[in-house]
């Protein structure tokens, strides 16, 4: 699949990560939470994984520290009827393409400019004029 094709549709299927992702922490303890609005109680949970109450607890505590692994996580959720489905998506909501997009700029004018943004125009760099139209000048170089 051609990558601008890729990435317009990683960016479709992301979506709602980015939407969730602007939350300062949008995963903390997303599995109790779960398991607590579907009131599956934690001995049940433990009997279906083959593990102790205390185990479990145990999971649910590094999930909240951001220490568990997806294995751990896919086990919990499947003994709640769920799966663990996770998406990577840029910081600052941008989407895929847009991030590609400053990192071509970054090759092109060089690894010391920032703030460059933008599919139709360049933000932050002066004298550019979009993609395929940028005109380089010796002031770009050096900022």
């Amino acid at each position: 699949m051609e990558r601008r094709v890729l990435l317009k549709k990683l960016d479709k299927e992301m979506r709602h990560y980015r939407l969730a992702a602007r939350a300062e922490n949008p995963t903390n303890e997303l599995l109790r939470m779960v398991r607590k609005v579907l009131r599956v109680p934690m001995k049940e949970m433990a009997e279906k994984m083959g593990i102790v109450e205390s185990a479990l607890f145990q999971m649910e505590e590094r999930e909240g520290t951001g220490s568990i692994t997806l294995r751990s996580l896919s086990r919990m959720a499947g003994a709640m009827g769920c799966k663990v489905v996770y998406g990577v998506v840029p910081l600052n909501g941008k989407t895929l393409e847009e991030l590609a997009e400053e990192r071509l700029w970054r090759e092109v004018l060089g690894s010391g400019v920032s703030g460059v943004s933008g599919v139709s125009g360049v933000s932050g760099v002066s004298g550019a004029s979009g993609v395929g139209g940028a005109k380089v000048t010796a002031d770009d170089k050096a900022a």
